[in-house]
């Protein structure tokens, strides 16, 4: 019988539960914002207020003004990564991560833009967007009006988003800080940081010399990537980050991981010592924002949702928040201001028993005190407004 075969069985409750516990979802971590932040490896952050809901569900002791100060320090940024999305990363990892996924940034490059950008030469796209972004920061339609005095025959939108996909282009602050705004501004991430940035206070394992080309990193990432989201296949890694043919860098490994096997005879791997919690581990209620990166980060998500569920979290292109209930999505919520009262609407998926409800009312009023702080609170359950999701 082959190894996959006869490797020990991981149910979905099993995997659950573990992956709950290294996404700081089990109990509330001391961690700091910014631990919190390298041990997720990033937080999804297509909008600017989903990072802070993602470590208030995560953290015992955390504040907004913890997360903007990252950010206003710049041991935080905010910048196209993973998947080739918006993600919240150390200053460490932007500098580790952005590299590593430039062949995804390329393949949306030549899938989403290639027709857009024909006669135009990236090399030369490149070196005219970095050079107007350093010298001042701009949003995609400035830094589009201004690559299209370049390329008058092209459309300024795919140039700039050109430029998104070449260049390591952070948004700068204010956007993105706790009660603040500002446009989305961008400028590189080496001007951004400069060569004396602050070093991140997270412990980590230091890069290697070998790792100076990006894809040398990728082993030491992807065994972060297991303790954050594990046990994962290799299809599930993949998916995690966007990149492709990574079973070429995981066999290489398998010496230092312990083999398990799903409910539908996939392989997983896993760190040996990794935490696997018991199924039945009572999993608490966590309000989750848009986005989290725990119901993104699999392919086979039915760990934390399953496929009718993960339906009614998006609504086109925009994402719901989503409500953790015993380990798995349960319903959506939103918050709106009714008067002068802050109202958090909650959408179960199924019936509610009354202990699950109580469950629900108990944690949704630290989640209010953080979005309304003073504002008077108000729990409903029902079908959210039409204007629901986003951030």
């Amino acid at each position: 019988m082959t190894q996959r075969s006869t490797a020990p069985l991981l149910t979905a409750g099993a995997l659950g539960r573990a992956t709950l516990e290294r996404q700081l979802l089990l109990k509330r971590s001391g961690l700091s914002a910014l631990e919190a932040v390298e041990r997720l490896l990033g937080l999804q952050a297509q909008s600017p207020r989903p990072p802070y809901y993602a470590l208030a569900a995560r953290l015992a002791a955390f504040r907004p003004q913890e997360l903007s100060g990252l950010l206003e320090d710049r041991r935080a940024v905010r910048i196209s990564a993973l998947r080739s999305t918006l993600h919240l990363l150390s200053a460490r990892d932007a500098r580790l991560l952005r590299p590593l996924t430039r062949p995804v940034h390329d393949r949306v490059l030549r899938g989403s833009f290639g027709a857009a950008l024909s006669g135009v030469d990236r090399h030369r796209l490149a070196a005219v967007a970095r050079r107007l972004v350093e010298e001042r920061p701009m949003t995609f339609q400035e830094l589009g009006e201004r690559l299209r005095e370049e390329w008058p025959g092209h459309d300024r939108r795919p140039l700039a988003m050109a430029a998104r996909q070449l260049l390591p282009l952070v948004q700068i602050t204010p956007r993105g800080l706790w009660g603040r705004g500002g446009a989305a501004a961008h400028t590189t991430l080496d001007a951004w940081l400069g060569e004396s940035a602050p070093e991140p206070e997270a412990e980590a394992e230091p890069v290697s010399e070998a790792a100076s080309e990006p894809r040398a990193a990728l082993p030491a990432v992807l065994l972060r990537c297991l303790a954050a989201f594990g046990p994962a296949s290799v299809k599930d890694m993949q998916t995690w980050c966007g990149l492709t043919r990574l079973r070429e860098v995981v066999d290489p490994l398998r010496p230092r991981l312990r083999t398990f096997r799903d409910e539908h005879g996939v392989e997983l791997i896993d760190l040996p010592d990794a935490p696997r919690p018991d199924p039945g581990t009572e999993a608490p209620v966590r309000f989750l924002p848009a986005y989290d990166n725990l119901v993104l980060s699999h392919a086979d998500r039915t760990r934390i949702i399953t496929p009718e569920h993960r339906r009614r979290t998006w609504q086109g292109n925009v994402a719901h928040r989503t409500l953790l209930l015993d380990g798995t999505v349960r319903g959506r919520w939103q918050i709106e201001q009714a008067g002068d009262t802050a109202r958090l609407t909650v959408e179960p998926f199924t019936e509610l028993t009354r202990a699950e409800r109580a469950a629900v009312e108990d944690e949704a009023p630290s989640v209010l005190r953080m979005a309304a702080p003073g504002a008077p609170h108000d729990v409903r359950f029902g079908p959210l407004a039409p204007a629901g999701g986003g951030g």
